[in-house]
This record gives structure tokens, C-alpha cells and sequence, in this order.
């Protein structure tokens, strides 16, 4: 296994953003590397981190394919990761570990019904749509991944409803499965976005196992989601019920909310054994005023920062300026965190457990140090913890 020491920092920043602060550290297509140690076997070792050390066998039964009946009733394995303890608890246990003036920092991303079907026409033949975002209100333009994609080619059109009655012409190749479609339809925007919307589903990765249900409009999505833009939920956050929510209140800990629509890069395989010619792809983010101020001032008078999810923790460190502090931000960011890396904003992390080679496991790994979160996701799987989206939550402390 690899072993680094917590004085390293390593990272792969592929970032194209606009700040609204100009003295916030952007940066394209570098690596950054700063290592305190003059052992050039250790130095080669952090530079090849490798996709293969994020493999683990997950049963596809490990794989939850519901969530828990109540939100906050799922189990919490909590990892100190100063010690290598592990815990056994349930999420409802989660604030024993906080004081008032503690901030939770969440992402209001809202999942939209991303996920439709239509029929080509002339053949008749079944076409999945998955709708990535809307390139042009006034146009109708989207951007949108079809299967099977090699029926689809520009100029053909595609039938949506039971009375087709939203039509749509492909009018771009952007990828192999990616299509630009225009959108025929006679109303106002928001009256063509009820429509459409109301023809889709939740999109549900296809690994949980099973077809959406319409229950999944309400289950795939946190219920403080409040900017819509996403095609997958943020998945630490669905834990939090409502009365989990007061609870946060009632203790004194505060709340503070940023927006990344997450994208389906999330759950998208990485390709590439050498991690550092890894690409995220490229997901909007929003961090305002009033979320630099409640996280900035919480940091400078010594009270815990604690990230909920990986979108999170990726937020915050894009938006982290050279002062430590965070920056307001609005722009695009694909910053890919893998381990060793020094987070310099949140003290604690809620994760849910993650599948073998993702993204989201190199960045819990980034955390809670590769050798004791690999350690702790196998304690999961011999404990009968509940992977994915749905699944239980891995919290980190120090």
C-alpha cells in the first residue's frame, strides 16, 4: 500500500473558471506539486498514484438500491483520521461530534428529470434522451447524450409523449453519444420545460440496479435543494431529513450553502492508469457572499468546517484563494483531488461509500488518507454496509 506523509501536497488542477474575486488562484491544465521530503523513490511514488490502488471487489448486492425508509436512519461508519479508529454508528449520530457555531456546508444543486424517452422517427425505434443542460432558452437547445447512439444522426427528428407532442431535431454531433438537439415546441419557456419535464425521470445511475420510479423524483433529491442544474443528487446530503435539519438549529450549528450541478462525470469511468492524465469534466459552480462569510469567520475563530460530499469539498478548495480563505466564485471547474493533497478549508467530511476506481472515492481517499479510507471501505464490506447513492455514510474526523 502507499505510504506518504501528511506533509505532502499533490493535485491535478485542469480548471477553467471565472472568478468574481481577482485575487483568487486560478489555474489550467498544471500540476502542482510541493513536497517536503527529499526521498525521490517517495517523490516517484505520490507522482504515479495509479487508478488500479482504487480497486476494490464490490458485490453487486452491496450496492443499495433504496434508500433508508427515513432519511436519517441509514448507518454512519465514522474514520478519525489521526488515529485510524473506526467507529460504528448510525447517521443520527452525527451531531455528538459537533458545538454550536460549527458550519455544515451543503450543496443546494436541484436534480431536474433528466432522463427521457422518444421514438425516431419513420423506424419508430426506442431512443434513451439524457438531457445535460440547456444551451439556449430562446432556441430550445440542449445538450443531451442518446443510446443507442448510432441511429441518431443530424437532421433526423425524435417524438416525445404519448401524443408526440414535443418533437425535437438533432442539428449537432458533439461527441459519439453526444447530440445537440432543438426543440419544436409552440408555448412560452416555462410552459416547454413543465412539458418536457414532465416526460422525464429521475436519473438514477444505471449500477444501483433497477428502473427509476416515480418515488425516485422525491428520493433522489435533498431537501434543501434549491438551484436546478444537476443530473445527479449530491449524495451526503440526502441523509439530512427535515428534522435532522432543526436539529442542526436547535444545537447552534450553522449552515452555509454552495451550488454545483453535478455531472454525469461523477459516475463516469476513469481511463487512465496514470491519475495525474486524469479530466474531470467540466461542472458550473456558485459560491456567494454570504457563504464566504459564514465559513471565513467560523475558520478564523477556530470552529470546524464540515464538508457534506465530495462536490463540496471540491467547491470549497476551487474557491479557496492564497490566504485560505474562500472566495466568492461563479464560473466552471473540472479540479480533480486525489490523494496525497492537502485540504485547506473543511476540518470534517459526510461521504457516502463510493464504487472502485471512481472519482469520488480518490477524493474521500485525498481526505481521510489512502490507507486508512481503503482500510475503512474494507471494514464496510465486511460489515454489510450499504454502497452508492443510497447507501450508508462514512463520516470524517480528525
Amino acid at each position: 500500500m502507499l505510504h506518504v506523509p501528511t506533509t505532502s501536497h499533490f493535485a491535478v488542477v485542469h480548471t477553467t473558471t471565472r472568478s468574481l474575486n481577482p485575487n483568487l488562484v486560478l489555474t489550467t491544465n498544471r500540476v502542482e506539486t510541493s513536497l517536503f521530503t527529499k526521498d525521490s523513490s517517495l517523490t516517484n511514488t505520490i507522482l504515479n498514484m495509479k487508478l488500479s490502488q482504487f480497486k476494490f471487489k464490490l458485490p453487486e448486492e452491496k450496492i443499495a438500491q433504496y434508500p433508508a425508509p427515513h432519511r436519517d436512519e441509514s448507518r454512519m461508519m465514522v474514520l478519525h483520521r489521526q488515529t485510524g479508529d473506526i467507529e460504528h454508528l448510525m447517521f443520527k449520530d452525527i451531531l455528538t461530534f459537533f458545538d454550536e457555531k460549527d458550519v455544515f456546508v451543503f450543496n443546494d444543486t436541484k436534480v431536474f428529470p433528466a432522463r427521457l424517452y422518444g421514438n425516431k422517427e419513420k423506424t419508430g425505434a426506442r431512443i434513451e434522451v439524457f438531457l445535460l443542460r440547456e444551451l439556449n432558452q430562446e432556441l430550445r437547445l440542449w445538450d443531451v447524450l442518446v443510446d443507442p447512439a448510432r441511429k441518431i444522426r443530424i437532421g433526423n427528428k425524435l417524438y416525445f409523449g404519448e401524443d408526440n407532442s414535443i418533437v425535437a431535431e438533432v442539428i449537432d454531433n458533439t461527441t459519439s453519444r453526444g447530440r445537440t438537439l432543438r426543440f419544436l415546441y409552440d408555448g412560452d419557456h416555462d410552459e416547454f420545460k413543465k412539458s418536457l419535464y414532465a416526460l422525464g425521470e429521475a436519473p438514477i445511475p444505471r449500477f444501483v440496479g433497477r428502473e427509476s420510479e416515480p418515488e425516485d423524483l422525491e428520493r433522489f433529491q435533498c431537501i434543501f435543494a434549491k438551484n436546478e442544474g444537476a443530473v445527479t443528487a449530491p449524495t451526503a446530503g440526502l441523509h439530512f431529513s427535515r428534522e435532522m435539519m432543526k436539529r442542526l438549529e436547535i444545537k447552534g450549528i450553522d449552515m452555509a450553502f454552495v451550488t454545483l450541478h453535478c455531472g454525469l462525470g461523477c459516475f463516469r469511468n476513469t481511463d487512465v492508469e496514470d491519475l495525474t492524465k486524469h479530466k474531470m469534466d467540466s461542472e458550473q459552480m456558485f459560491v456567494n457572499e454570504e457563504c464566504c462569510r459564514i465559513v471565513n469567520q467560523a475558520k478564523d475563530e477556530g470552529h470546524k468546517i464540515v464538508a457534506i460530499g465530495t462536490t463540496v469539498q471540491r467547491a470549497l478548495e476551487a474557491s479557496c484563494s492564497t490566504d485560505m480563505r474562500i472566495k466568492e466564485f461563479e464560473g466552471w471547474t473540472n479540479k480533480f483531488i486525489f490523494p496525497p493533497y492537502d485540504f485547506h478549508v473543511a476540518d470534517a467530511m459526510l461521504a457516502n461509500f463510493h464504487l472502485p476506481y471512481s472519482t469520488l472515492l480518490m477524493l474521500t481517499a485525498a481526505f481521510g488518507g489512502y490507507e486508512q479510507t481503503m482500510h475503512a471501505y474494507d471494514e464496510a464490506l465486511k460489515q454489510d454496509y450499504r454502497f452508492g447513492p443510497f447507501g450508508d455514510a462514512l463520516l470524517i474526523v480528525d
